[in-house]
């Protein structure tokens, strides 16, 4: 049964409105888009949040059956390499340390437990909304070392990267942070370079592409031949999102796509860009599951340089150790859906997470366990 968008409750009341006419437009163009492909195809949202809204405004329900949306690895929290979150758990444990971070990253499970178990064991480890929130903590604590856990993909870089200029300007001497700061592009590559899950194209992400510009996923298009889609994160948007791949799919092309201009410039915001080019330089980082990509992480430039935690602190990043038995690496890949995982709602619930996908609010293991009802697990990509 094809199901039918959830516009916003606003645009709910007294019948048509043009919004609604403009879904249900859209609609009809996808399945007849579909209609006309004839075969199974399948994209991949790279944003977390992206995947939330697709499920929040019932966009996956209304596709057509041979039309099948999966998720990719933008979600900060779920990329986030398990060596990463023990360091920070290790550092938290540090006598003096105040540990810094974003809310979703204190019950992602490490190996030595979790922030949060840390906090209630007795470590000092503080939510903040912001990196400024963060150096705020470190100005009112001259006394106490602060570390903030800096995660996030080319949206948040930026915040930390201007935070740690700032402390520099100001001579703060007790602020550092651990930098696990990931790049969108180099692993839209990697997964493509490993070439076991088909794909016809990518629903790129808005907020990061604000950031990088829409021609930053020109070698996508031009060295892999996937079309790319730049679509915002309303539902209108994503639904011009599919039909802009769909359609490219139909006519055999692979084009680079922008439906957001309102807000995704070509080239990106380049006040940004210089900011992270002046801060951080490009490093070889890991990822869950994807493993360590070249040029896809942020580290420090030598200038500042005395600001990264782990040399300040001596850490050294462990082995890479993930729970066999979650399948977060796999489904953040595409290459499996929460249903395949026997823990999913069987031990790992948003109340008892098991893995990152089902911590984070831009979780793929959230998302349906919150907005998908229960049915059988899906045939696997092919």
């Amino acid at each position: 049964m094809v199901e039918s968008i959830r516009l916003p409750a606003v645009q709910q009341h007294g019948g048509a409105s043009p919004l609604r006419d403009s879904a249900a437009a859209l609609q009809t163009q996808i399945a007849s888009l579909a209609r006309r492909i004839g075969r199974k195809t399948q994209f991949m949202e790279v944003c977390g949040t992206h995947t939330v809204s697709i499920f929040r405004t019932g966009i996956r329900g209304m596709l057509p059956p041979n039309v099948r949306m999966l998720s990719g690895p933008g979600c900060p929290v779920c990329v986030t390499a398990q060596r990463d979150i023990d360091a920070a758990i290790e550092l938290a444990a540090r006598p003096g340390v105040i540990l810094a971070t974003y809310g979703d990253m204190l019950r992602v499970p490490g190996r030595l437990g979790s922030l949060e178990r840390q906090r209630a064991a007795g470590a000092d480890v503080r939510v903040v909304t912001s990196a400024r929130a963060a150096l705020r903590i470190a100005r009112e604590n001259p006394q106490r070392e602060v570390v903030f856990l800096a995660v996030g993909f080319e949206t948040t870089a930026p915040a930390t990267a201007a935070v740690i200029r700032t402390a520099e300007s100001e001579c703060v001497k007790n602020f550092s942070a651990l930098v696990s700061h990931k790049l969108v592009v180099p692993a839209m590559r990697a997964l493509l370079d490993a070439g076991d899950v088909r794909l016809d194209g990518f629903l790129c992400p808005g907020h990061v592409s604000v950031i990088i510009g829409a021609e930053a996923y020109r070698p996508i298009v031009d060295r892999y031949r996937q079309p790319c889609v730049v679509a915002g994160f309303e539902p209108l948007q994503i639904l011009r999102g599919i039909a802009a791949l769909l359609t490219q799919v139909a006519r055999r092309e692979a084009r680079l796509e922008n439906v957001y201009t309102a807000a995704v410039p070509p080239r990106g915001n380049a006040v940004a860009l210089h900011l992270l080019a002046e801060v951080f330089a490009p490093s070889r980082t890991a990822w869950r599951e994807l493993g360590e990509i070249p040029g896809s992480g942020l580290e420090l430039a030598p200038r500042y340089c005395r600001f990264d935690a782990a040399r300040r602190f001596g850490i050294t990043l462990g082995p890479e150790v993930n729970n066999p038995a979650c399948l977060c690496g796999q489904v953040i890949c595409g290459r499996a859906e929460p249903s395949d995982c026997a823990l999913f709602r069987n031990g790992c619930t948003p109340l008892t997470p098991i893995g990152p996908c089902m911590v984070s609010s831009e979780g793929t293991c959230a998302a349906w366990f919150k907005y998908a009802a229960p049915r059988p697990s899906a045939e696997a990509a092919s």
